[in-house]
């Protein structure tokens, strides 16, 4: 028998579930259809699980420098499996929590795979959802008012690059790893790559990073790029960049090698292991878009400023409609369709007031404008810069190195954009998202009064900074 709902949601992720509660707190009756687990590729395959990883990292790495501190603490040892433990006991204590939501907000969950199907007896639109459901039973038909694609992504390939699991791998695999190999090539230079050639060597693996463009974190400002690239450099990574992988040169035994153009030489790279950290693509396929007007553009799904697709009753939110592939940015578009749907007047997303976040040691965080963006856009620009190492709560912390760059307006005094390297910054740019939702100067910044000692005294040094005028620098 088909069920009938105001909305169904095509994918239980962070975008998904948060989509279908908010639905429920609007009055709409919900289903969400999740092939997988409900929290998606961040609960289970990225966020969380990574992150849990970099802390363990960082754990290990600091009791082996504990000295410095004035703590002896003698052999310090590595249980790798019980740092999967902990992973997945931190993953299974959310995931309870996201079933329990569903719960709570009386929002159906259908364990199988939706399609959307064309018109029909049930809809003379595309909109109809089959689910096929994992335990074998009988397709199940439901019949929205209205549809969320929340489908995510996966890791990307390189073309003629075989993904094996074990020797070549993505993250999805390498967060399964048992035991940690001696050494890896990470190909990729992005914010993924980064992290995990962070974590990696924080636990005594020997790291190489291959990167195609010409610095690291391509898309971060440059000062911020070339700072990282010290520091990881200084912790023993060896970062190759304007490198061109060369597929058809994989060699596999007990070992991996593969060779890459490097400027206009070729060279060799040997390891136990290989991550293919290179970006990630839509989940796109076997969905039913055929049978729909859907556009896609460049293998996403076109919307417009709701997320509403060309179909007007089929919207599209998070990984699968491209831009800032990102959780939080994925839980609000999903907050604005479900608005959208439900006759509200969202506020639409400004995406230049979206942070953006590095979980390496050191940290980085971002908001806006990079320098080289603002000064294309034709601002005329004065910048703010204060190290941690004049901050005394990083030297009390142990971690001295970064910098805070602040990026304003020289005509407006506006702040364009905010970036961080160093210490816990993923905790402190939201002091900055504030600041460019509120449309504050760099004056008003400065002059909110940073307790001592903080980390967060940077901000205020860099806020004055700008106008020359850091205490102490």
């Amino acid at each position: 028998m088909a069920q009938e709902y105001d909305l169904v949601i095509l994918g239980g992720g962070t975008g998904g579930y948060v989509a279908a509660i908010r639905a429920a707190q609007l009055g709409l009756k919900t289903a969400v259809v999740e092939k997988g687990k409900l929290g998606g590729t961040c609960l289970h395959k990225g966020c969380i699980p990574s992150k849990a990883l970099l802390r363990s990292a960082e754990i290990f790495s600091t009791a082996k420098n504990s000295e410095e501190f004035g703590v002896i603490t003698g052999e310090v040892k590595l249980d790798f499996i019980k740092v999967q433990e902990r992973k997945s006991r931190i993953v299974d204590q959310l995931y309870r929590g996201v079933q329990y939501l569903m719960k709570q907000g009386k929002i159906h969950v259908y364990e199988g795979t939706g399609r959307i199907l064309g018109p029909s007896i049930f809809s003379p639109i595309p909109g109809t959802v089959s689910v096929e459901m994992n335990n074998g039973s009988d397709n199940e038909m439901l019949i929205p008012k209205n549809v969320i694609i929340a489908t995510g992504s996966r890791p990307r390939t390189l073309p003629g690059l075989e993904i094996d699991g074990s020797l070549v791998m993505t993250s999805d695999e390498a967060l399964l790893m048992k035991t940690l190999p001696a050494s890896i090539i990470i190909v990729g230079g992005g914010v993924i790559g980064i992290e995990w050639a962070s974590m990696l060597q924080d636990f005594g693996v020997e790291v190489t990073v291959i990167e195609y463009a010409d610095r690291i974190i391509p898309t971060e400002d440059k000062d911020i790029s070339k700072e990282m690239h010290r520091l990881m450099k200084k912790k023993g990574i060896k970062i190759v960049t304007t490198a061109k992988i060369l597929p058809e040169t994989l060699k596999k035994g007990d070992t991996v090698s593969i060779s890459a153009e490097v400027g206009a030489e070729k060279q060799e790279f040997k390891a136990d292991r290989m991550l293919v950290s290179v970006g990630r693509q839509a989940n796109i396929e076997g969905i039913g878009i055929e049978n729909t007007e859907i556009v896609i553009d460049k293998g996403y799904i076109e919307v417009n400023d709701v997320y509403q697709t060309k179909e007007s009753h089929i919207y599209g939110i998070g990984d699968c409609i491209g831009g800032l592939q990102l959780a939080h940015v994925a839980s609000h578009e999903g907050i604005v369709a479900v608005e959208h749907i439900a006759g509200e007047i969202p506020n639409k997303i400004d995406y230049s007031l979206i942070s953006k976040c590095i979980y390496s040691k050191p940290e980085v965080a971002s908001i806006g404008y990079t320098e080289e963006e603002a000064s294309i856009k034709g601002h005329e620009l004065k910048i703010g810069k204060f190290p941690f190492k004049a901050i005394g709560k990083a030297l009390i912390n142990g971690e001295s190195d970064g910098f805070v760059k602040i990026i304003a307006d020289k005509r407006t005094d506006d702040i364009l954009g905010v970036h961080m390297i160093g210490p816990h910054v993923t905790d402190m740019i939201s002091e900055a998202g504030l600041a460019k939702v509120l449309d504050a100067t760099p004056w008003e910044v400065a002059y909110t009064i940073h307790p001592h000692p903080t980390l967060s005294e940077a901000i205020g040094e860099a806020a004055l900074a700008v106008d020359g005028l850091a205490i102490h620098l």
